[in-house]
């Protein structure tokens, strides 16, 4: 079957949570999207942001190197993309970056010169679109070769990520939500207390979990934030778009508050509409259920300007095996509450499997989802 052909799934997800599927949903004869956030603001993103004031790369990067992996793309430009600089002295990770930037690494030495030459100008022109005392401690090479890109390219996302794709051989598509700079989240408590940040939400005391959110927001320097033409193309041909596993406030529910992404969704009748169900609660959603999540995505979907209330056509669940709170960790498993009601009310279909990984606990059996995800899609 002709690839223009096979079943689009279009994928909302974060960095980590979502491997599996993702992994798994590339064995299957579909065409797959993933659309992160723009928002990310720790680790190497957060210092990279904060020298230059550009859109976050490091989900973008994280997703496009799960599709590279999951197409068995193991060359060493990916092993280049996925390095990561020591975390030791300063001094160390600068000289590190050099031999990267310089052309003396081993694995660009032996590299083909125009792949060679493309990767050391994309470095080039991210060291020199930063001050002297930048730190790259713990730095991703694929950061800043897709940073370097992006500003080689006239700060234009789209056409970075192309040229990434293209460097790295990777057939599958990952777009940012939005195309803007600057972009970030934050946080309401129910007590009143605004949290700024993606990793400040992501990364709540326990006292603070405990409060719980009451809403998220997203703001850019140039003020709405508004779709990417990218994703908004991808949704209109999607045939299902699938929202999760991830964070709930900082991953999946976000998107949602980007300008034109809930109105093109709704416009897609022909789609399924599909809500993956986290396998636990996390510091976002502790105390939550999956029934209240969705409550609360529904009311966004509305206000957002869906044109109908229904969000979602499925909902996959975790089937509960035992009547009491179990925990993985620090954390406990996340309860479905009242879904049965919930559904009914949001006109979706629950579907109700152990979709836990029996090797992984606390995680999510990606081949499982990938199948159910595939016995979903419109005939």
């Amino acid at each position: 079957m002709a690839e223009s052909r096979l079943p689009h799934i279009v994928l909302f997800s974060g960095g980590t949570a979502c491997r599996t599927t993702n992994l798994a949903l590339l064995s299957k004869p579909v065409r797959l999207t993933r659309i992160v956030p723009a928002w990310d603001s720790g680790g190497s993103s957060k210092v990279i942001r904060e020298s230059l004031g550009v859109l976050a790369v490091g989900d973008i990067r994280q997703a496009l190197m799960t599709m590279a992996h999951g197409e068995g793309r193991a060359g060493d430009v990916v092993k280049v993309c996925n390095a990561r600089l020591t975390s030791g002295a300063q001094e160390d990770a600068r000289t590190e970056f050099a031999l990267y930037a310089e052309g003396r690494h081993p694995l660009l030495e032996r590299m083909e010169p125009g792949l060679r030459g493309a990767i050391l100008n994309y470095l080039r022109t991210f060291r020199a679109a930063i001050g002297g005392d930048f730190d790259f401690r713990n730095g991703s090479i694929g950061n800043f070769i897709l940073t370097g890109a992006h500003l080689a390219h006239n700060s234009d996302i789209n056409t970075a990520i192309f040229v990434f794709r293209k460097l790295c051989d990777i057939a599958g598509h990952v777009w940012p939500s939005t195309a803007e700079d600057g972009v970030d989240l934050s946080a309401v408590l129910n007590d009143g207390t605004r949290v700024v940040g993606q990793h400040r939400v992501t990364a709540l005391e326990e006292e603070a979990g405990r409060t719980g959110i009451r809403e998220i927001t997203l703001s850019a320097t140039g003020g709405s934030v508004a779709a990417n033409d990218a994703v908004l193309e991808s949704l209109e041909s999607a045939d299902a778009i699938v929202f999760g596993p991830g964070s709930f406030f900082t991953s999946v529910l976000p998107h949602f508050h980007v300008e034109g992404i809930v109105p093109t969704i709704a416009r897609n009748v022909h789609a399924r509409r599909v809500f993956i169900g986290n396998i636990l609660q996390c510091r976002e959603t502790r105390g939550f259920d999956l029934a209240r999540m969705l409550d609360i995505a529904g009311a966004l979907w509305q206000a957002r300007g869906g044109a109908d209330a229904r969000p979602f056509t499925h909902v996959l669940a975790n089937r509960q095996l035992l009547p009491f709170e179990k925990t993985v960790g620090a954390f406990a498993y996340l309860g479905n509450g009242a879904l049965a009601e919930t559904c009914l009310r949001l006109g979706a279909e629950a579907v109700v499997e152990e979709f836990e990984d029996p090797w992984q606990r606390g995680q999510h059996d990606g081949r499982t989802v990938a199948d159910v995800l595939s016995s979903l899609l419109p005939a």
